[in-house]
C-alpha cells in the first residue's frame, strides 16, 4: 500500500489527551438518527471536559432523541447552529464515516483546527487527525471510559450515567457477543461510583410510548421468514411512519425481536425513508454471516454482527438486491 493511501496509526490516550489539555473550545458531534452509544458518547465526554473547566458544544444533526431525554445533561444537546462555532477541537463519537455527522452540523464545526475520531466501527476510515478505533470495543462508551480514567478526567454523575447508557444500549444490555470482562468491570465501576441501575435500566428499558407497540404489530404483519429458515426480514413503508406518528427512534433495537427467533441466523429491517431512500438494518448472530462485508457492497457498514446500508429505492428493488446479497453470503458459508 503506498504511503498516500495507507491508513494512518490509531492514536495513544496520551495524545488525545494532549489535544484536551492544551485547548479550550471543543465541539462534540455525533451521527445522525443518534443511538444511545452517540448521545451517551457526547455527553460522557462532554461533561467531564466541563467539569475539567473546558468550553464545550455537543451537536447533532438530528437533535435529541426522545427515548433519551431521561439522561442526565441531555439538555446540552443540540442542533446545529446556522453559523459555524469557534470550537478549536471537534471531536466526531461513534461515527463510522464522516459524512453520517451531517452537512449541518459538519458546518457547524468547519472553524476546528483538530478533528479527533473516536469510535468503535471496523469500517471507520479513520478520517481524524487523530483517531482513535477500537473495533473489539462493544461500545464507543466504553473507549471513553477507559480514556477518561486513564487521562484522570473528572467522572461527574452526568458522565457517569451516559457512559452506562452507551454501553448497556449497545451491547443489548450486557447481552451481544462483543461484551467482555471490561465491560463488566466499568458497569461495576459505575455502580460504585453511584450509578442507580435499576432505575435507568427501567427509564432505557421499560418506558416506551405507545406508538412504540402499534408499529410492532404493523412489522409483525410484514414478517418474512426464507424457505431455509435462516434469514427473517420485515419491512417498514414511510406511510406507516404518517398514519402512526413514529419518530425515528421508535423503531430502535426493534430488529432484534426477529434475531431472537429460533433457527434465524440474520435478521433485515427494510425502512422507506421520507426521501425514497431505503435504511437497511442488519443483525447476525453467525460471525461466518458477517453482515459488515454483506453493507460495504452498497455502500453500507457497521460491525460484523451489526451493520447498515442507506440505498436507493425503490423498496422492492433494494429488498431484491440486498437479500440476494445475503443468500450468496449463505451459500458461501456452506450453511
Amino acid at each position: 500500500m503506498s504511503e498516500s493511501t495507507s491508513i494512518p496509526e490509531n492514536a495513544s490516550f496520551e495524545q488525545i489527551g494532549e489535544v484536551l489539555r492544551n485547548h479550550q473550545s471543543f465541539v462534540l458531534i455525533s451521527h445522525v438518527r443518534p443511538d444511545g452509544d452517540a448521545i451517551g458518547s457526547q455527553l460522557a465526554l462532554g461533561y467531564a471536559l466541563m467539569a475539567a473547566g473546558k468550553s464545550v458544544r455537543l451537536i447533532n444533526e438530528d437533535g435529541l432523541p426522545d427515548n433519551l431525554a431521561f439522561m442526565a445533561g441531555s439538555g446540552k444537546i443540540e442542533l446545529p447552529p446556522a453559523e459555524p462555532l469557534d470550537a478549536e477541537v471537534a471531536i466526531a463519537l461513534d461515527t463510522a464515516t464522516k459524512p453520517r455527522l451531517g452537512d449541518n452540523a459538519l458546518r457547524a464545526a468547519s472553524k476546528a483546527k483538530i478533528w479527533l475520531n473516536i469510535d468503535h466501527h471496523v469500517s471507520n476510515p479513520k478520517y481524524g487527525d487523530l483517531n482513535l478505533i477500537d473495533s473489539k470495543s462493544p461500545a464507543t462508551g466504553q473507549i471513553l471510559y477507559q480514556l477518561i480514567i486513564a487521562l484522570g478526567l473528572p467522572m461527574p454523575a452526568e458522565s457517569r450515567d451516559a457512559i452506562y447508557v452507551a454501553v448497556s444500549t449497545d451491547t443489548g444490555s450486557f447481552q451481544y457477543p462483543s461484551t467482555t470482562d471490561a465491560t463488566y468491570a466499568l458497569g461495576a465501576d459505575l455502580i460504585r461510583r453511584g450509578l442507580d441501575v435499576g432505575t435507568i435500566n427501567s427509564l432505557i428499558y421499560d418506558n416506551y410510548p405507545f406508538r412504540r407497540l402499534e408499529l410492532m404489530r404493523a412489522l409483525l404483519n410484514t414478517l418474512e421468514l426464507s424457505e431455509n429458515g435462516l434469514v427473517a426480514n420485515w419491512t417498514m413503508r414511510d406511510q406507516l411512519r404518517i398514519d402512526l406518528g413514529l419518530l425515528p427512534e421508535d423503531s430502535e433495537g426493534l430488529i432484534d425481536l426477529i434475531r431472537a427467533i429460533r433457527g434465524v441466523q440474520l435478521a433485515v429491517f427494510f425502512e422507506e425513508l421520507p426521501d425514497g431512500k431505503i435504511r437497511i438494518s442488519m443483525r447476525s448472530k453467525d460471525r461466518r454471516l458477517d453482515v459488515c462485508q454483506i453493507a460495504t457492497e452498497f455502500g453500507g457498514g457497521g460491525h460484523a454482527l451489526a451493520a447498515g446500508i442507506r440505498m436507493a429505492g425503490p423498496l422492492e428493488d433494494a429488498k431484491s438486491r440486498v437479500l440476494g446479497a445475503i443468500h450468496r453470503r449463505i451459500e458461501a458459508a456452506g450453511l
